[in-house]
């Protein structure tokens, strides 16, 4: 009896450990709407410093999987697709990609979503602030719970891309928006055909949604709501997307409720 009581004891204090080690090997994140996120890009203005927050060895591998952030240090862009990732980097010989889970992230935010529907984009349909407002408005006729966050996809050839990496030029120094800005390399890739990984929201500003875009201009009384990365199906180079002027014939995927 008694040394059942005792192993009873000792396999509820293994299990306590068990349970706290998963704990801190796992991944601190928010599951919200259908996207699950961390960390958050405003953190890098109250630390000075772009931390890593999550290794995306933290991710599972296997397809479904699609994500946007930026590489720790300002040393990159991350854009996972259908489970496998694609990190662009800045090096002296040029821009370069490497598809490997061995890189970590300063804020990510990632979806696990296998069903989508297709919906043809209107040729009226052009501009950076067009594609924001088709996508909130297919969203909402589709089902979709607009007031918080989703992740959709686009598939097709763009007319222009303006996009960038982001390279680290702080030079050490603590970093605030100024430096933020210089820290990118800006390039433009014009009528290739790729894959765009995207997540809407307006309530998550400073997060995982850049409070200003490029495309949308500060006085103009819009608001920035979308987080858009490419991967090129000519090269598989991936970037952040500042602007786009989309193509014909391209194609928006909404997640199947």
């Amino acid at each position: 009896m008694e040394k059942t009581i005792v192993m009873k004891k000792y396999l509820a204090i293994f299990g306590v450990c068990i349970v706290a080690a998963c704990t801190t090997t796992g991944i601190i994140s928010t599951k919200e709407g259908l996207v699950e996120y961390t960390g958050a890009q405003k953190d890098i203005f109250t630390k000075g410093k772009a931390e890593r927050v999550m290794s995306l060895e933290s991710l599972p591998e296997r397809p479904g999987i699609y994500g946007v952030g930026p590489v720790e240090g300002l040393d990159g862009e991350i854009t996972i697709l259908d489970g496998k990732p694609y990190v662009s980097k800045v090096r002296h010989s040029g821009k370069v990609v490497e598809q490997s889970h061995n890189h970590g992230a300063f804020f990510l935010v990632w979806t696990d979503q296998a069903q989508w529907q297709n919906i043809p984009i209107p040729e009226a349909i052009k501009s950076y602030v067009d594609l924001q407002n088709f996508v909130k408005a297919q969203a909402g006729n589709a089902g979709i719970d607009i007031t918080k966050p989703f992740p959709f996809r686009l598939s097709g050839m763009p007319a222009e891309i303006k996009w960038h990496i982001n390279v680290d030029r702080t030079e050490g120094k603590a970093i605030t928006n100024e430096l933020f800005v210089k820290s990118k390399e800006p390039y433009v890739t014009n009528n290739e055909p790729v894959d765009i990984i995207g997540f809407y929201s307006e309530h998550h500003p400073g997060v995982f949604i850049a409070e200003y875009a490029p495309a949308i201009k500060r006085d103009s009384g819009l608001k920035n709501a979308i987080h858009i990365h490419f991967v090129s199906r000519t090269d598989k180079m991936t970037g952040h997307i500042d602007n786009i002027t989309l193509g014909s014939g391209m194609v928006l995927h909404l997640p199947k409720s």
